[in-house]
């Protein structure tokens, strides 16, 4: 399947008297990357259920390749357009394998076992995520990282045209997060994924779309996008944003204080000290 273009079309949602969207456009063409970037709260994960039809727009239309998504029959969205979500589904009483092999359902008939075909494309979206040694291990068990590692993989092997990912470098160390985005990026998809690291986004992302409130702050390429003065106003920090010099993507580094201020802000007695261990275990405590 070729990849999918995404038009979002003056999307508002609502939560009873909350308004979690409004009047949001975005459009993904296709084999684009797009980010979707702002502080919590924003509207992000919001948008992105809208997009795989989980919550209604009150207003607004949603289309892939032209067709309304919320007007498609299951089976032809299951086939077009593949999620991964926060919630980690750490209850499925499968192995990895198994779960991965979820994403082959929407392209078989009822009942019908794996084909050879299944198998390659299950295997193959293991690798991408570094997971095959964790094939035959029960779902439940595996770590935080490692699950959502199965979840992506179970989106890739499902072929989708359109790929939402809401958070999918969550739990996982430095390595997988580049091996994950680095397999998004060589998809032949659409994929609209929503990060928090915008040093990611910017190195892997075409465009970005920067939310705040429920509404559309900025939108372009990642180096129109970053400005200190889009963090300041968007995020409320203080931040440099500079070019890499081997990637030639923005690179933003997040300064002590707030805008318009030169001091940092006061720590309790003793100084800040970072950890971090592979497979994302880190804290921040204070030492003496």
């Amino acid at each position: 399947m070729s990849a999918a273009e995404l038009v979002v079309d003056r999307v508002t949602l609502t939560a009873g008297a909350r308004r979690l969207v409004a009047d949001v456009s975005l459009t993904a063409r296709p084999g684009e990357v797009i980010g979707l970037v702002g502080p919590n709260g924003s509207g992000k994960s919001s948008l992105l259920r809208a997009v795989y039809r989980v919550l209604r727009p009150d207003t607004g239309r949603v289309r892939v390749d032209g067709a309304d998504a919320w007007s498609l029959p299951v089976r032809r969205l299951a086939r077009t357009v593949a999620a991964v979500v926060q919630e980690s589904g750490a209850d499925l009483d499968l192995t990895a394998r198994e779960v991965v092999a979820m994403g082959r359902t929407p392209h078989k008939r009822l009942l019908a076992g794996d084909t050879a075909e299944d198998a390659e494309l299950i295997g193959a979206a293991l690798d991408a995520v570094d997971g095959a040694g964790l094939a035959d291990r029960p779902f439940d068990r595996l770590s935080g990282g490692e699950r959502q590692r199965v979840l992506i993989a179970r989106a890739l092997a499902q072929q989708p045209a359109l790929l939402v990912l809401d958070e999918p470098t969550n739990h996982l160390d430095i390595r997988h997060q580049l091996d994950v985005l680095g397999a998004l990026r060589r998809l032949p998809a659409t994929v609209l994924v929503a990060l928090h690291d915008l040093n990611l986004a910017a190195s892997y992302c075409d465009r970005l779309y920067v939310l705040c409130d429920g509404e559309v702050t900025a939108c372009g390429p990642p180096a129109e996008v970053l400005t200190p003065r889009l963090l300041a106003e968007v995020y409320g920090v203080d931040a440099e944003v500079a070019v890499h010099p081997r990637t030639g993507a923005p690179q933003v580094t997040f300064l002590p204080g707030r805008p318009g201020t030169d001091a940092a802000p006061d720590l309790p007695a003793g100084r800040a000290v970072a950890s971090a261990e592979p497979g994302g275990v880190g804290g921040l405590g204070l030492g003496r």
